[in-house]
């Protein structure tokens, strides 16, 4: 039975808590499955628990920490899209607008139809990529890793890919999308894709800012969030954890998809899909942020009617994405999920086949990194390891069917 002590005011059983810790304790750390991992839970505004286990890098000796310092990877998005949202709540664009507006040499970009690189076979496309559609993943974009003759080209073009972004900036991207067709025509499908790199570029265009001043200027220093950017100075540069995968043999590794060295001098391409470092604590700061309809100690991001249609469901029809997404992605189950700008959103509970709250928001990250904010629950659940692919373990599903049962007040 869970425990009826609860943490403060939170209403969340500590005994639930000491599970979750645990569970991952046991199934993973001790197991080697994972080197370390941290988890912070946090409810009406108040921090529940915040559990630093493990090791941040087992060849190095240290532990893992409360201020480790994470690659967050997709984790990300969310960042970028509520930084064009703030420009939207400016009156700069509207989301139906065409994304020609910004990027002129994009207004002829036409729809694979069949082929392999270099030859492929084009149409039109039924109708212009608009601003919500990169915001959606509803663009026809892609990523070069991914499967496929046209994410081929993407490879080939090096549009997004690892190991050859050094000296390059995100007008190179542009240039060499203007090469390509798209993977279906904007609005019939949904696809994982850059399409979060080109919002990006569009705050630096639209803005007339570099992003990462934009994003430094506008929400990391507003909101506190001093250890979140796309890349760790010198004297924080101990606080970063090392990243790991499993071998053939299934033992750890070190893995830096990147390398740690990336991440130790400022980039050119600034990576609005996947670049930044941050801590749990400054993503609770960025969550608690958005749970509060978009204010935090007196600053305001952005406006609560933003925010509520930012976690509506943007698909058409108001489908999931089991029927509209093109293969599969790790860091989230299709069946009672949708998509919004910039977040998943849970919209049937018993299809999902776990607890939770219809309304929910979430995404995750490359290396197992997850966060989801519960607004019915009033609730953050932030998990921090650094283990790639992120598919591996469902991290996610595991720590909601611990968590939620302990929500009792």
């Amino acid at each position: 039975m869970t425990s009826e002590i609860t943490v403060g005011g939170t209403g969340i059983s500590i005994d639930a808590l000491q599970r979750l810790d645990q569970h991952l304790l046991t199934r993973y750390i001790e197991a080697e499955k994972i080197a370390g991992c941290l988890t912070l839970i946090a409810r009406r505004g108040e921090l529940a628990h915040l559990s630093a286990m493990g090791m941040m890098d087992r060849e190095r000796g240290l532990p893992m920490a409360e201020d480790t310092i994470f690659r967050i990877y997709s984790m990300t998005k969310p960042i970028t899209s509520v930084a064009l949202m703030m420009l939207f709540e400016r009156g700069a664009f509207q989301l139906s607008d065409p994304v020609a507006r910004f990027i002129p040499q994009w207004a002829e970009l036409q729809v694979m139809t069949g082929g392999e690189y270099p030859d492929y076979a084009t149409a039109p496309p039924e109708r212009p990529m608009t601003i919500r559609d990169l915001l959606s993943h509803q663009s026809g974009l892609t990523y070069g890793f991914m499967e496929g003759p046209l994410e081929a080209g993407y490879f080939k073009h090096k549009v997004y890919q690892a190991g050859t972004m050094r000296g390059r900036d995100l007008q190179s991207m542009i240039d060499r999308l203007a090469e390509l067709p798209l993977k279906f025509s904007p609005g019939d499908n949904w696809n994982y894709g850059v399409s979060t790199d080109v919002c990006g570029y569009l705050v630096q265009e639209i803005s007339g800012r570099r992003f990462d001043e934009y994003l430094r200027e506008e929400i990391f220093e507003p909101l506190g969030m001093e250890d979140t950017g796309f890349y760790v100075p010198a004297e924080k540069q101990h606080r970063l954890a090392a990243n790991y995968e499993r071998g053939a043999d299934k033992q750890l590794r070190p893995l830096d998809i990147f390398g740690a060295g990336e991440y130790f001098e400022e980039p050119t391409f600034l990576s609005g899909g996947g670049g930044l470092v941050s801590t749990a604590q400054d993503y609770q700061r960025f969550c608690q942020m958005l749970l509060n309809g978009g204010q935090l100690d007196g600053v305001r991001i952005l406006g609560p009617k933003t925010i509520e249609l930012m976690t509506m469901n943007h698909l058409p029809d108001d489908d999931e994405l089991s029927a509209r997404a093109l293969g599969t992605w790790s860091e989230t189950a299709n069946d009672g999920v949708g998509f919004g700008l910039g977040f998943a959103v849970l919209l049937d509970l018993p299809r999902t086949q776990n607890v939770g709250s219809v309304g929910e928001y979430y995404w995750g990250g490359a290396a197992s990194t997850i966060f989801w904010i519960d607004p019915a629950e009033e609730l953050i659940a932030i998990f921090m390891t650094q283990f790639m692919p992120s598919g591996t373990f469902n991290f996610r599903g595991q720590i909601k069917q611990l968590l939620y049962p302990g929500l009792v007040g």
